[in-house]
């Protein structure tokens, strides 16, 4: 088969990294042919790992503005002059330009889509619920990475048959490390790996920090855009913390990173299932996180979760964890175990299933 991934960028991001991990999966030992086009092609970390790894990789533009029409042309033009047998959507812009670039096309592709967070502010409004039915109405199947993503998509368009779920995955060897001792330890490394977006909590996490004592400190990892990062920072040295927080941007090094840390947090205002969670799930630190959709089915059980938006929650947790070595270990040792059910081999298997099921129906 000849697969085509489209996505808006290769930024940073939980829809980014799996593009990394599943792509070069999909080839199935060279069987299928596997593509992605980017509305905004511009360079960064993930994208030369996956050129590294032999994936093709076509864009639109080297500019942002992925709503702009003229993405819409341009897409229209690249499948005029391009055959596939898959094409797979990811994150909203891409959702909606296929269906509209393909009215009256002569392409056959199947259309696939990814609904990768349990929640979006678009939901809200209304008015765009028509909209919204069409668009997902033109795809052949919508993948949810959750379980309760599905039940909230669903919720919002009403039950359907092409509706499934498919959890994401990480390659889980390259995270795994052992438990860690952190017995007649004196100072502590807090890390959040997340994009900087709205839909994640910094600040609840900062505000903690701030109510910890001096021998904490936080590594937040992850970029995202101007205005976001701008006020994450704006609040961190609101609270006195710039000596205290090291920004440390979007980086490749992640499971070294979180080798280096004691706790691995992740505060949420909403979830999809995120990739971030089960890579410090798995590293063998305990793994906190907000009590949100998304979070609360993956987390809880496993890891802690603490009350949505409660600063002084997660820090009373996070000392809780470090003052008690045995419960940081018994924490950790659940975390791993929880970690190794999503594997992104498992993912693969189950996407490649589905494509070929739709190109033989």
């Amino acid at each position: 088969m000849r697969i085509l991934h489209v996505i808006t960028s290769l930024y940073t991001g939980g829809a980014e990294r799996l593009m990394v991990d599943l792509l070069p999966r999909l080839t199935d030992d060279g069987k299928n042919q596997v593509e992605l086009l980017l509305l905004n092609g511009v360079e960064t970390p993930f994208k030369k790992a996956l050129v590294e790894q032999g994936v093709k990789i076509h864009w639109l533009s080297m500019t942002n503005d992925v709503y702009n029409p003229r993405k819409l042309f341009a897409l229209r033009k690249f499948l005029s002059s391009h055959q596939y047998d898959i094409i797979h959507t990811h994150n909203t812009a891409c959702q909606l330009f296929l269906p509209l670039a393909s009215l009256g096309a002569h392409h056959k592709a199947v259309m696939v889509t990814t609904e990768h967070s349990s929640a979006n502010r678009r939901r809200s409004h209304w008015w765009l619920r028509p909209l919204d039915k069409w668009m997902y109405g033109r795809y052949k199947a919508i993948v949810c990475i959750a379980d309760r993503a599905k039940d909230n998509l669903e919720g919002y368009l009403g039950r359907r048959e092409n509706v499934l779920t498919i959890n994401n995955g990480v390659d889980i060897s390259r995270f795994l490390r052992p438990i860690k001792d952190i017995s007649g330890q004196h100072s502590f490394i807090v890390t959040m790996v997340a994009a900087l977006r709205v839909e994640k909590d910094h600040d609840t996490l900062l505000r903690a920090v701030k109510l910890l004592p001096m021998n904490y400190r936080l590594r937040i990892v992850g970029g995202g855009p101007h205005v976001v990062a701008d006020a994450v920072k704006a609040t961190c040295h609101e609270l006195g913390l710039d000596e205290r927080v090291d920004f440390m941007g979007l980086r490749l090094d992640v499971p070294d990173i979180l080798e280096q840390s004691d706790i691995v947090v992740l505060s949420s205002h909403w979830e999809g299932l995120s990739l971030s969670s089960i890579e410090g799930m798995a590293s063998g630190r305990p793994f906190i996180a907000s009590d949100v959709d998304g979070l609360r089915e993956m987390v809880g059980g496993s890891g802690i979760l603490f009350a949505h938006g409660d600063a002084q929650d997660l820090a009373d947790k996070i000392q809780h964890l470090c003052e008690h070595p045995d419960e940081y270990q018994r924490v950790a040792t659940r975390c791993q175990e929880k970690a190794r059910q999503y594997d992104i081999s498992l993912t693969a298997k189950r996407y490649l299933a589905l494509y070929q099921r739709l190109y033989l129906a």
